[in-house]
């Protein structure tokens, strides 16, 4: 089987190993382009994807957008018999999604039909889902929307971050890949619609949602910088400044105004919230560089009694 294969970040990276690793013919591989870095936007550096490709001699388009009639005789110089693509960055036309003979396939990190959209790992840890996962959808022009071929469930686990499930979402996905494959070598396989009446969205990341609100619980307020660590960091504010918070533990035990710092220790920062608190391991004050929370109050950033920012 002949695999186009589309993606962009470090998530992608895993699926892209499996399938060379499963010895797929895998006959190009379609990034974004190489973004400009430092002071002076000067370097070009190359997404993780396009590392991948280059170590194993793959061919590599780049468009800045994935439409045109040169860029489809490209991909029919191709000949790819499927498309696979995770994370990659950019909404397909329908042109390009059908042009492989078995069409192309989505690696999606969630149970669809929820967390459809830019960010689903990061809704169901907003949202405390006991469980997410991955789905092998058939890729159609509206996002998400597909018939799904294939879904491996995996809890969340207490405590998780963001780049913790991501991680083990990117690996899952790989064997998932293979697997929805394998068995459409096999022969039809039935594909399931989804039930529309159980969709939700998680719409891209923005700074606002960021924002640590003190007056919520303990374990909202811990959801929410789980949800964000380590990128872009949950945040907050001290003295006018942003201060982003990491290494989250809920202590609902705690007891104080909402925001008021309660104790720094070799353990964290504990910071009441509207009902118990969290215990915060790590800040990155702006400005500063990452650090212990109690080496930030010991070099006087922080003191116990100091009341942080609440959300707008």
């Amino acid at each position: 089987m002949r695999v186009l294969f589309w993606g962009t970040p470090d998530f992608a990276c895993p699926p892209l190993r499996a399938l060379l690793g499963e010895g797929y013919d895998v006959v190009g591989v379609v990034t974004q382009p190489d973004k400009p870095q430092g002071r002076s936007r000067s370097v070009l550096v190359p997404s993780p994807v396009k590392v991948i490709a280059e170590e194993e001699g793959l061919p590599v388009l780049q468009p800045e957008k994935p439409r045109g009639d040169d860029f489809e005789r490209a991909l029919r110089s191709l000949a790819p018999d499927i498309s696979v693509l995770v994370a990659y960055g950019h909404l397909l036309p329908t042109s390009v999604i059908d042009l492989p003979p078995l069409g192309t396939l989505n690696i999606h990190a969630s149970l669809l039909p929820r967390w459809r959209g830019a960010a689903p790992i990061q809704a169901a840890l907003l949202a405390g889902d006991a469980d997410t996962g991955i789905s092998i959808m058939r890729m159609v022009k509206r996002m998400d929307a597909g018939n799904v071929l294939l879904q491996v469930p995996t809890p969340i686990l207490d405590d998780e971050t963001y780049g913790e499930l991501q991680l083990r979402l990117s690996e899952l996905g790989a064997l998932a890949i293979v697997e929805a494959l394998t068995l459409l070598s096999l022969g039809p396989v039935t594909e399931v619609p989804q039930d529309e009446a159980l969709v939700t969205f998680a719409s891209k990341v923005e700074r606002e949602q960021a924002q640590v609100d003190w007056t919520q619980d303990g374990h909202a307020v811990s959801r929410r910088i789980r949800a964000y660590d380590p990128r872009p960091g949950a945040f907050t504010t001290l003295r006018g400044l942003d201060v982003k918070l990491y290494g989250v533990r809920v202590s609902m035990d705690a007891h104080g105004e909402p925001g008021t710092v309660l104790g720094i220790d070799e353990s964290g920062m504990l910071v009441a919230c509207g009902a118990g608190g969290v215990r915060i391991a790590y800040v990155h004050p702006a400005g500063k560089r990452r650090l212990a929370s109690l080496d930030w109050a010991q070099g006087r950033g922080i003191a116990v009694g100091d009341v942080l920012g609440t959300a707008a």
